[in-house]
């Protein structure tokens, strides 16, 4: 993995609100990721992008999201954070060469994540995918472009085609969009479950309580990381049996990735 590694509570903060970086930092999200684009009124877009280049939040690491490639501020953006430590997320991303140019212009080691939120974004995910750190879902963007609803049912498809293609690529697992209704603790933690299940391995957040929320439809269930603990600890190699399942080597995968969504400590 590039850098400093894909998150799984990425927290959005305004960019034109500096002084809630520190405490989206200290929010217990394990990154920060300044926003550049839809939260941010066009005239606020240039001291935002001065707050984004200058800031460097302890202890989480950092992305900024830049506008998109087509819009008119796209160019300053990237003129701004290039000297900058951060990962950049680029929103509405559709074409491969688009972050190929942001790789040249920022060099190796920083984390490059496309969010994919239209229809066309989708049908290059595979592609997208060769060329980017992660895949992000811009789910609510990319149902209004299809003419969808926003469900789970309707958007099935699309979020499998997304953990498809970042298993195809070898990246790290996609992370989901928001849930945007942010006072609901359950539906956030319900999101993040499903999300997870669909194999997701994060969530975009947009406010601070979401964060307990998404990290428990994350991490497995105490039922699961004690299957998991029998599943490894059962000897041989081969096939054995544990509570009358048969174990093999696909399910001491699973089993070690579920201990590895355990909380430490």
């Amino acid at each position: 993995m590039d850098g400093m590694g894909i998150p799984v509570t990425p927290l959005f903060v305004p960019g034109d609100r500096p002084e809630r970086f520190a405490k989206a930092a200290a929010s217990g999200a394990d990154a920060v990721i300044i926003d550049l684009e839809d939260a941010v009124a066009p005239e606020k877009k240039p001291e935002a992008r001065r707050a984004a280049a200058q800031a460097r939040p302890e202890g989480v690491p950092l992305f900024i999201r830049i506008n998109a490639d087509q819009s008119a501020w796209h160019a300053e953006d990237m003129a701004a954070v290039r000297e900058s430590p951060a990962g950049i997320i680029l929103p509405k991303a559709e074409e491969a060469a688009s972050l190929a140019s942001i790789r040249a212009a920022i060099g190796p080691g920083r984390p490059i994540i496309a969010l994919i939120e239209s229809v066309r974004g989708l049908g290059a995910a595979r592609e997208l995918a060769r060329h980017a750190s992660a895949l992000a879902f811009g789910s609510i963007d990319y149902a209004a472009d299809l003419g969808i609803a926003h469900t789970r049912e309707a958007l099935l498809w699309a979020r499998s085609e997304l953990a498809f293609a970042s298993r195809l690529a070898g990246i790290a697992a996609p992370i989901d969009g928001v849930t945007a209704t942010i006072g609901d603790d359950a539906l956030t933690e319900a999101d993040a479950r499903h999300a997870m299940e669909m194999g997701f391995g994060g969530k975009l957040l947009i406010h601070p309580r979401q964060v307990p929320a998404a990290r428990r439809g994350f991490a497995p269930s105490e039922a699961e990381i004690t299957w998991a603990r029998e599943v490894l600890s059962a000897e041989g190699d081969g096939a054995v049996q544990v509570g009358g399942m048969m174990i093999d080597a696909p399910v001491r995968i699973r089993a070690e990735r579920i201990l590895a969504r355990a909380p430490k400590g």
